[in-house]
């Protein structure tokens, strides 16, 4: 596909070339919006949350963000958005609490494919419902990026809102469009988003559903959300954050025998994933040392409720996938 970078936008690789930047996107945003309404679904990662900064920047209060919470996202994730965006930025922010709405939905469903066009669907609903619920609303951001261009032959629907309902007609508002991952988080920086915001790794769009393994039951997707906060809290205290490209934990849908307090136990396993990789189409494995393996193994054990194994995945993409599902 032909490049279809402006040629007056160079490579936004400083500082001061983020402030233009922000700067020619401020005017551009109020030339395109006037002082219409811009609806945003405000997801808490880079794309999202740096379109939803450079719009409070340029049209306040007329920006309405919907932070929809379906239970999937990692711990403490929900709270940083509003932290960050409605206490810090004093953002016109609405937030849905969508739990048991799609925890319901994905009650029993082990299919992967399935899980994800469920979590897509729902989300697009509740997304929807919100979007009626707002008076005026005649455009909607979205966080696509250059390379979703690239991949797509079009602009591609980010953050699952392109299955919008038709009589939703909204004007897209798409400010960072034109920039390559690099660039939105150096954008981000210089907006004043946290660090563990804009450097945040990869997250699949259906979250920790495609971690909990088979079908998703509350009891292990808890187990998932708290190992895989140790992980984290654990690697950047070992100073391997920003240096692993990627990792987190799995929760599969079945269980081993163990043995706790002189009773045998029926319990779930943790699996540990780390990998590095430039662009996802190949990974190799960090080598951890085993010293901080075991201490977050012995977290995870001491944190965990319900689970009594703790396992490394050692393989590489290929023959693996990065996710398991």
């Amino acid at each position: 596909m032909a490049d279809l970078r402006p040629d007056s936008l160079k490579r936004i690789t400083t500082p001061e070339a983020a402030n233009d930047f922000i700067n020619d996107q401020i005017e551009a945003i109020k030339n395109q919006v006037g002082d219409g309404k811009v609806l945003l679904a405000l997801s808490g990662g880079v794309d999202s949350s740096v379109v939803a900064a450079l719009l409070i920047k340029a049209i306040g209060k007329n920006l309405v963000c919907v932070h929809v919470n379906h239970g999937l996202l990692r711990k403490g994730e929900p709270e940083q958005v509003i932290r960050v965006f409605r206490d810090q930025m004093d953002a016109n922010l609405i937030y849905v609490d969508a739990v048991d709405r799609f925890l319901d939905k994905l009650a029993g469903v082990s299919d992967p494919e399935t899980k994800r066009k469920i979590i897509g669907k729902e989300f697009i609903d509740v997304f929807a419902d919100e979007a009626r619920k707002q008076d005026g609303i005649r455009f909607l951001a979205q966080g696509t990026i250059y390379p979703d261009i690239l991949e797509s032959d079009g602009v591609k629907a980010h953050h699952n809102v392109g299955g919008l309902p038709k009589e939703l007609d909204f004007e897209l508002v798409e400010p960072v469009k034109y920039l390559y991952k690099d660039e939105v988080r150096v954008v981000g920086k210089q907006l004043g988003l946290p660090d563990n915001m804009v450097y945040r790794q990869p997250f699949p769009g259906p979250g920790l559903g495609v971690r909990c393994v088979g079908a998703i039951t509350r009891d292990r997707l808890e187990a998932v959300r708290e190992s895989d906060a140790i992980l984290r809290e654990e690697f950047a205290a070992a100073g391997l954050e920003g240096k692993v490209w990627q990792y987190f934990t799995v929760v599969p849908d079945f269980t081993s025998t163990g043995i706790k307090d002189g009773k045998r136990t029926d319990d779930w396993m943790v699996i540990i994933r780390a990998v590095n990789s430039t662009d996802a189409t190949s990974a190799t494995i960090e080598e951890i040392p085993y010293d901080l393996l075991k201490k977050i193994r012995d977290r995870i054990f001491a944190e965990v409720s319900g689970v009594n194994r703790v396992l490394y995945d050692l393989s590489t993409k290929g023959p693996a996938t990065i996710e398991y599902e």
